[in-house]
């Protein structure tokens, strides 16, 4: 079912910028995309993965000193009511040295590719995996955002009134990852949810700085955990000294962060860099009877090292990703270091009509993967047709292993037709 506060919000500023346009029709502009996207799994079925009808709109207007943009949009699927929302909707008000922006809207900081590491304010849409667009990934969190100009360097401070995680893809979905216990489990949601309350608010800082020979962006922030940690207690019976199930309780933890990133140009090639120092995060853990009942607290380090550069017309990006938790402790479920690279490739071709891309995440812990080819023609103006397949490759042949492993049976082609106005 439709959300009721999201359908009033559209309602809201559907009726506010049509009204505007009947009195400033020449000042608003209207863009946004048609898209039918179908997938299809490469299983002996042939079962399909998605059927999708999009609609997104982007309508804005300036004047002035302010600017306003909402961006509603509508996923139709057969069988299941409208998805209607809000992606965005704020205003911007300029001063001479200063922006802000108030309302919902997605913040993007950070130069990674594919992964989140200080890009992390605007939380993730998880309920397709990674397979969306980013701007779809992203979801727009209600806040306030204010840009400070120094000459070439900007001051940056948010501020979001409220929480809101990470979107998980519901228990029936092909994206759904459960964990595996040896023991039946019993979900409980009680400590789930963040009050808001002015004391549970989310704020970060960022300074970027821009020169001839460096772009840089140095940030902190104070945040809640948009990933829940998941508590895990024993069910116990009386009379039997073992348990007979487990109770697993998701509850999100306060965080705090520093961290920046760099890019630069260097004999022809961009080399990049990003890392984020994490502090209080909580970590599942085997007790001393190998249950995964404890959590420990311990700080982690999340960078990478990237470079792009061109071979002839082909454009290639590469980046190695580590997560390292520090002060490790071997009862943690989580290893001690997390290695990932990345890779992509794309080249243009008939008048820069046909586009070949090739994107590729690999985990080296577990040797799986997901690897992205997709081929894109502009067919006309604003028409486009992409076809495309996703791949998870397992780190073992005979168990389902690594983050992109465990959707092995997930393997999938998909045709997407967008017309743009």
């Amino acid at each position: 079912m439709m959300n009721r506060t999201t359908l009033l919000a559209l309602g809201a500023a559907l009726i506010l910028l049509s009204s505007v346009s009947v009195s400033h029709a020449q000042s608003i502009d209207l863009n946004g995309y048609v898209r039918s996207y179908t997938g299809v799994l490469t299983n002996e079925q042939n079962d399909y993965s998605i059927i999708q009808n999009t609609l997104d709109l982007r309508m804005s207007r300036s004047s002035g000193k302010i600017a306003l943009l909402a961006n509603p949009y509508i996923y139709q699927y057969p069988n299941r009511d409208l998805d209607i929302g809000l992606r965005e909707a704020y205003m911007d008000i300029y001063f001479a040295n200063m922006d802000l922006r108030i309302g919902k809207q997605q913040i993007i900081w950070g130069k990674a590719d594919g992964v989140f590491i200080t890009d992390i304010i605007s939380p993730k849409d998880l309920s397709e995996f990674l397979l969306r667009d980013f701007e779809e990934i992203r979801v727009g969190v209600t806040a306030l955002k204010a840009d400070y100009y120094l000459a070439d360097n900007t001051l940056e401070f948010v501020w979001i009134p409220t929480f809101t995680p990470t979107l998980m893809p519901d228990n029936t979905s092909i994206w759904s990852r459960v964990p595996e216990f040896s023991l039946p489990v019993v979900y409980d949601y009680s400590l789930s949810e963040i009050p808001g309350r002015l004391e549970n608010s989310e704020v970060f800082l960022k300074f970027s700085g821009m020169s001839s020979l460096l772009d840089y962006e140095l940030m902190a922030g104070s945040m809640w955990d948009d990933d829940p940690t998941i508590h895990v207690d024993p069910i116990m019976e009386v009379g039997n000294p073992q348990p007979v199930g487990l109770t697993l309780t998701p509850q999100h933890h306060r965080l705090s962060l520093v961290g920046g990133s760099f890019s630069t140009e260097l004999a022809g090639a961009v080399v990049r860099g990003e890392a984020a120092y994490y502090m209080g995060k909580q970590f599942g853990a085997n007790n001393v009877r190998g249950l995964p009942t404890d959590v420990l607290e311990k700080d982690y380090l999340h960078y990478l090292v990237g470079t792009d550069f061109s071979v002839g017309s082909t454009n290639f990006s590469a980046q190695f990703i580590q997560m390292l938790v520090l002060d490790y402790e071997e009862s943690i479920l989580q290893d001690e270091q997390d290695n990932m690279i990345t890779f992509l490739a794309y080249q243009t071709f008939l008048q820069e009509t046909l586009m070949a891309n090739l994107f590729a995440y690999v985990g080296l812990n577990n040797k799986d993967a997901l690897i992205r080819p997709t081929v894109t023609y502009d067919f006309a103006d604003g028409f486009e047709v992409l076809a495309g397949a996703n791949v998870f490759i397992a780190g073992d042949d005979e168990v389902e292993s690594g983050y992109f492993g465990y959707y092995d049976d997930n393997d999938m082609v998909y045709l997407k037709v967008k017309y743009s106005f």
